[in-house]
């Protein structure tokens, strides 16, 4: 018998491999700034309703976008260290929040990278 999956998420996965493939630099670190933001807003929505699955899934995967954030990062460049220090520091509080959830901390990460998002469309 096969298992169940997500709908949702199998549709997600599939989205976001067809984007990934056609994508310029500046697409994907869109891209996985979308997945930070929208992985943290699922694991907030996954706690409140206490489906700890969803909830792991949705941090694996925000850690996930932030690494390949980290790993992108040109540390010659003058603002790398300091993206290195912010990636590594919400990935840090998400792991944390994998062993204790804290949802106003979360949340805080979600909006700091979605306003990070919004400048960068904006430039």
């Amino acid at each position: 018998m096969r298992p169940l999956r997500d709908p949702g998420e199998a549709y997600r996965r599939v989205d976001f491999e067809a984007r990934v493939k056609g994508a310029n630099p500046r697409q994907l670190v869109d891209l996985c700034l979308e997945q930070v933001a929208g992985s943290l807003g699922r694991a907030i929505y996954a706690h409140k309703s206490g489906d700890n699955a969803a909830k792991s899934a949705a941090l694996t995967r925000a850690v996930s976008a932030l690494t390949a954030l980290q790993m992108g990062v040109d540390s010659t460049s003058p603002a790398g260290e300091a993206l290195i220090q912010l990636y590594q520091s919400a990935r840090r509080a998400v792991l944390d929040s994998a062993l204790q959830f804290n949802p106003k901390g979360i949340e805080t990460i979600r909006t700091d990278f979605l306003e990070i998002r919004q400048a960068m469309m904006a430039s």
